[in-house]
Order: structure tokens, then sequence, then C-alpha cells
């Protein structure tokens, strides 16, 4: 599953890059109405693959949380629903090298594989010191927030038992990137097996950020309200 906002240069390399692993893949590109051609890019592929390539086309930009549900629902629809879903960013900040990895720990019983720049063997490339920073500190935070030992909350590189998704997906109202605090959240609460594989991160060489100040805003906003909601339960 990627979720696209203008990567057109990216999107056509990484299809073939993951088609190329020796593992069965279906792949669906949730796209928010890219306006530099993301989706033209995707139909052309659609026809070279028939059944394998799918694109949900979203009426605008609606956020990463939307997205990710959207994505859900959807491969959920599906005459033959996947086993197990994997999400990444189409920016080639995460490799798809790295897929056979977080699968083969679902296949062992995890319902949620995070692929981790944090935890030990994780690394961070192409980052600067300040951007590096600011992300420990929040994923500090969230860690902190939702009570979960997780090293790499905000990762966007997860692989997701269709299991766990079948049964937290009614409860995800995120509409931006806390989606990614939110699903570990939910697995804490429901008991969900856990498990941080550490992967290589790397700082994207093409394209543009996506991450806009209304989404800090939306991220903050989440660590605020759950931390009230769970100061609320301690008191009443």
């Amino acid at each position: 599953m990627l979720p696209t906002y203008n990567e057109a240069e990216n999107i056509e390399s990484l299809v073939r890059e993951i088609q190329s692993l020796d593992v069965d893949l279906t792949i669906a590109v949730i796209d928010d109405s890219s306006p530099d051609g993301t989706a033209d890019i995707v139909r052309r592929l659609q026809k070279k693959r028939p059944g394998k390539v799918h694109l949900v086309s979203r009426s605008e930009k609606l956020g990463l949380g939307t997205a990710i549900t959207d994505g859900f629902r959807y491969l959920l629809s599906l005459k033959k629903p996947p086993r197990y879903i994997i999400a990444m960013d189409a920016d080639y900040s995460h490799s798809p090298r790295d897929i056979p990895r977080l699968l083969e720990a679902a296949r062992r019983g995890y319902d949620l594989v995070i692929g981790s720049r944090y935890s030990n063997g994780g690394k961070v490339m192409g980052s600067s010191l300040k951007r590096r920073l600011i992300s420990r500190f929040a994923n500090l935070i969230a860690a902190v927030t939702v009570g979960s030992r997780t090293h790499d909350c905000t990762s966007g590189f997860r692989c997701y038992s269709k299991h766990y998704v079948e049964n937290v997906l009614p409860n995800l109202h995120s509409q931006t990137y806390e989606i990614q605090i939110e699903t570990v959240k939910q697995a804490r609460m429901n008991g969900f097996m856990v498990k941080e594989v550490p992967v290589t991160f790397v700082d994207r060489k093409k394209g543009k950020s996506k991450l806009s100040a209304a989404e800090i805003q939306g991220f903050l906003a989440y660590i605020l309200k759950t931390v009230l909601s769970r100061f609320i339960s301690l008191i009443t």
C-alpha cells in the first residue's frame, strides 16, 4: 500500500522494484489527486500487470491518516483480501528490499511489524542533525503518551496482519501523520503483538516533503488529546 501525493518522479521505479522481489505481492496506490500525473503513471503500469497494480484515486489531498484507512478498506474489500498489508512511503525513504524481512516477522505471529530506524541496528541517512533530533524527541513523546515501549512510533514502514486491521479499523480516526501513533496505541490497547525490525531510513532524494504545518499541528493535537484522556481516566 503506497499513499501518494506528487510522487511522479518515484512511483514507476518503486513499483517495478517491488515487483522484482521474490514475493507474490499486490500493489495498491492510494493517490490524493496528485497534480503531477502520479495516477496516470500508475494507470499505465496497471495495463502491464492487470490485477497486480491497483489505484485508489481520491478527490483531493485528504491526509495520510485517511489514505491509510481508505487503503485498508479497499484491500479488505477485494475478492481475496491479503493476509498481510504493508504500508510504506513512496519516496524511497524505505527500501523495498526490506519488505521480505517485515513479512517474515509477521508470519511468525506478530500483528504489527514496524520498520524501525531507532531499534538496535536501525539507521538514518541523509537527514540533518536538527531533523533527527526532532524525530527522536517526537518518538519519545509518542511512546510515553501511548504507553508503549516501541522505539519508532512514527515510522511509516509497517506490516499489518489482516486480523489486526479487521479489528482496529473501526477505531482509527486519524486524519494525518498521527495515524502511525494511533495504530501503535490500538495494538497496545487490544493486546496485539508488536515487533520492530531494524531498517535504514534514507531521506528523500527526489520530490518534496509532504509534511505541512497543519499536519504537525494535527500530530501535536493528537498527543495532547491522548495525554488528557489518560489523565482523566486516572482521576475518575
